[in-house]
Order: C-alpha cells, then sequence, then structure tokens
C-alpha cells in the first residue's frame, strides 16, 4: 500500500468516547470580588449551579474524502460536535483526532472589524485562517468575485449587510483549501443563487478527494450530497450510516415527537372546553355557512341539546393520529349524545389551514342527506381516501346544528393535524398530477 493509499484508508475524524459537560450558571450577577472576599462568598458565588452534558460516550469516524452530516432537533449536540473538531473547545473525556488542514465554516466572519474595509478585513480573516499574504492575494480576486462584492470590496464592513457579511466570511473561508471542511448551517448566507454556488464547491471539495463534516436541517441536501450521515438526540448517537436510512429514523421519530404534542395540545384543549358554553354569543349561521363560518377564534359554543362528547383523527389502520403524509387517508371520527330525541340535525366537517384558511367544509345537509332521528349515542365518521394536502398544519371544525343553522354544538379549531411531505410544493391542495415533454427537451428525474 502506498503512502497515499495509507492515508486514505485513514478516517480524517475520529472522535473516541466524547463526553462534554457544561456549565450553567442561574444567576445573571455576581458580586465584586471585593465583595466576595470581605463576605467570604468567593466560591459560592462563582461556582455553576449545576451542569449538563452536550455529548455523552459519543463516537464517530469520517472517512477521508467523504461527506458526512449530522443532524438532529436544536440543542441535539450536533454544533458541540463540530465545534470539538474544531478545536473551538475540548472535550471533558474522551478523544478527538483530526488529520489534515481545517477550515471551520462555524462563526462566519467572527474576526471582521466592522470599521475598516472588506479588503483589509479579507486581508486579516485570511491570516487567522493559516494563508499567508501572498496566499491571499493569489485569491483575492477569486474570493471577491465567490462573495459577489466587487462593487463594495473597500467600504467599511460596517456598512454590509448581514448577508454581504456573512458571503464574505464564507468566501474567506471556503478559499483556504483544507483538508477538512466543517460546515454549520451557513447555506442561508445568500440567496438561492449563492446556495447553489456554496454546494457547487462543496461538491467540488468531494470530488478532489476532501472531506466534508456538515451540520444541516436540510434533509433533502443530507440524502443528495452526502454518503454517510449521523443522527445525534441528547447528546447521544442514534443511528448513522446510509443517509436515507438515516434521515428516515429521525423523521419518524420526529413525527412520533409532534404527535405526542399534538395530541397533548389537543387533550388540553378539550379539557378547556369540556362543556358546551351556552353564554357565549352564538355566531349567524345558515345551512350553507355552517360547515365554513367566517374565521374566528377558536372554541366551542351551542345550545347542548346534542353534544359532541369526543373526536378522533384516525389514519389507515383506523388508529388515532395527528401526523399524515401527502396522501395518507384519514377519518374524522364525532361520537356524540343527544339529550332527548329529534330528527332535527345536521352533522359538519371542516378542514383549516394554521392561518385559518378554509381547504375544506362540508355537511350532511349539503351532501344530500336527510336527518331522521337521533335519540342517546352514535358514532359519525367522514372518511378521506388520500390527503391532497401540501405540507403543514391544519385544524379540524367539527359541528353539529339544526337545519336552520342553530348550533348544538360547535367546536371550532380545537382539533389539529399535521400533514409531511418530501416534496417542498406550495399552497394548501397538492392535486394528483403527472408531468410530460416532448419535443426538444431534455430533463430526467433527480437521482
Amino acid at each position: 500500500m502506498s503512502a497515499f493509499d495509507s492515508a486514505q484508508a485513514r478516517p480524517a475524524i475520529e472522535l473516541n468516547s466524547v463526553t462534554k459537560i457544561y456549565s450553567r450558571f442561574k444567576r445573571r450577577q455576581f458580586a465584586t470580588l471585593k465583595s466576595a472576599l470581605m463576605q467570604r462568598t468567593l466560591i459560592s458565588d462563582f461556582k455553576p449551579d449545576e451542569s449538563f452534558p452536550a455529548l455523552t460516550d459519543f463516537s464517530m469516524s469520517v472517512r477521508t474524502g467523504s461527506a458526512t452530516a449530522l443532524i438532529g432537533r436544536n440543542g441535539s449536540g450536533k454544533s458541540t460536535a463540530l465545534k470539538l473538531v474544531a478545536g473551538i473547545t475540548k472535550p471533558t473525556s474522551g478523544t478527538v483526532t483530526v488529520r489534515g488542514r481545517i477550515s471551520a465554516l462555524i462563526e462566519l466572519g467572527a474576526g471582521f472589524h466592522p470599521e475598516i474595509s472588506g479588503r483589509e478585513n479579507v486581508f486579516i480573516n485570511g491570516m487567522m485562517l493559516g494563508l499567508t499574504k501572498r496566499d491571499i492575494e493569489k485569491r483575492f480576486d477569486e474570493i471577491v468575485e465567490f462573495a459577489e462584492l466587487a462593487q463594495f470590496i473597500d467600504e467599511p464592513v460596517k456598512t454590509y449587510s448581514s448577508g454581504m457579511y456573512m458571503r464574505l466570511g464564507f468566501s474567506v473561508a471556503i478559499n483556504v483549501d483544507p483538508d477538512v471542511l466543517l460546515v454549520d448551517e451557513v447555506l442561508a448566507v445568500g440567496d438561492e443563487g449563492f446556495t447553489h454556488k456554496c454546494l457547487d464547491k462543496f461538491a467540488d471539495f468531494k470530488r478532489r478527494g476532501k472531506t466534508v463534516l456538515l451540520v444541516t436541517h436540510s434533509l433533502g441536501l443530507v440524502e443528495r450530497f452526502c454518503d454517510e450521515a449521523v443522527w445525534i438526540d441528547e447528546g447521544r448517537k442514534k443511528a448513522e450510516g446510509d443517509p436515507t436510512r438515516v434521515v428516515d429514523l429521525y423523521v419518524g421519530d420526529v413525527s412520533k415527537q409532534e404527535e405526542k404534542f399534538l395530541a397533548e395540545s389537543e387533550a388540553r384543549s378539550q379539557a378547556a372546553s369540556a362543556r358546551v358554553a351556552t353564554d357565549v354569543p352564538v355566531p349567524a349561521s345558515t345551512p350553507e355557512t355552517a360547515a365554513a363560518p367566517a374565521p374566528a377564534e377558536e372554541g366551542r359554543w351551542g345550545s347542548g341539546l346534542i353534544e359532541i362528547t369526543a373526536v378522533s383523527l384516525l389514519d389507515g389502520q383506523g388508529q388515532p393520529a395527528h401526523v399524515f403524509h401527502t396522501g395518507d387517508p384519514m377519518a374524522v371520527r364525532m361520537t356524540v349524545k343527544s339529550r332527548s330525541a329529534t330528527d332535527d340535525f345536521v352533522f359538519g366537517v371542516g378542514i383549516f389551514s394554521a392561518e385559518g384558511v378554509c381547504v375544506y367544509g362540508t355537511n350532511t345537509d349539503i351532501e344530500q342527506f336527510e336527518s331522521k332521528s337521533i335519540d342517546g349515542v352514535a358514532d359519525i365518521t367522514v372518511s378521506f381516501d388520500a390527503l391532497e394536502l401540501t405540507e403543514g398544519t391544519y385544524k379540524v371544525d367539527v359541528a353539529v346544528h339544526a337545519a336552520d343553522g342553530a348550533p348544538y354544538d360547535y367546536q371550532r379549531l380545537l382539533h389539529t393535524f399535521r400533514v409531511k411531505s418530501k416534496t417542498k410544493d406550495v399552497g394548501l391542495y397538492r392535486p394528483r398530477h403527472r408531468w410530460g415533454f416532448t419535443g426538444a427537451v431534455s430533463i430526467v428525474p433527480k437521482s
């Protein structure tokens, strides 16, 4: 094996049983040193109230020449891991090994001085990253061109917008030509065109055998760009390996947590409106508008002659759920109880966006059902074969009212579900569709 092959075989980054513990100070203001000495409270005033682990017994290995993503929720320890690799902070225990020259796109432009020009800051920042003055002179035009700041490079940095500031920091760091590139959510430093330039630069790094360690919430980028992914949760490694598999595991866990959160939120809403409020003004309503009333605050009202005692959102297996995917089936089930027998009733369901825009509304009167009788407890289910909705949060109205619109029990925006989708299209409704291409055009699905 040649020396080059041997270098390629060794991991570029290794973290072995790393634990990083931070101290948390609850007090915002300490006593002065003088008063602490006089009152003999120096130790108690300046010691941390508690500590917490950002990473616990964390191990990972990144192959030389590969691109690896760290994914997970905010506060899971991803950025801490990146800072350990960058040498910005040291582990409490365990070892961190990095082979090769590092450039960290973590705190872009951290060394910039606002009072001097962009040109002078490029030289200062470049030297901080290990370049010589001659190296910077050779790369200066490329740095400025990449940052798209030719017109402003001799202006004081304090006159730059935040986007200009970050673009310049990114451009300097990316042109250090490191062996290991560390990237922490910096793809939001410019517009879409600049983001594509960043991704092209990352791809160029990979082609040249450089190593990229990336922290991002863009799961599509992870699947398209990275060779491996590591999922971190509460400072511990939950999964690693093929990006698609790890992303699927992570998304599944996020859905479970969202399901739990939405279920708890709905339970609180239900508890707050457990009794039908009979002393609130009832909005004017007609059979035509009962299924989709004008936007209003969430709440519950009605006479209570027929009461909705339970509402469930059901998945394709008939199990309660709050998180669905575009195209999934969903059913809304109402359990109702009438105080006395009546033949005057209409059941209604409405779906709204989180902003209160009506997506769809219907009721049994609109759909030509004739009410005959209800006396006691009954279940009413509305089934949707497929939720043709874009990704987002949606609210459900359920109602039972008289034929003239007088509400017995109207529950407004009290039930929530979320739709997930890998396709990030816009709007609310996602009709089933397909594309066709003929003539002098070449276009294929992305791999």
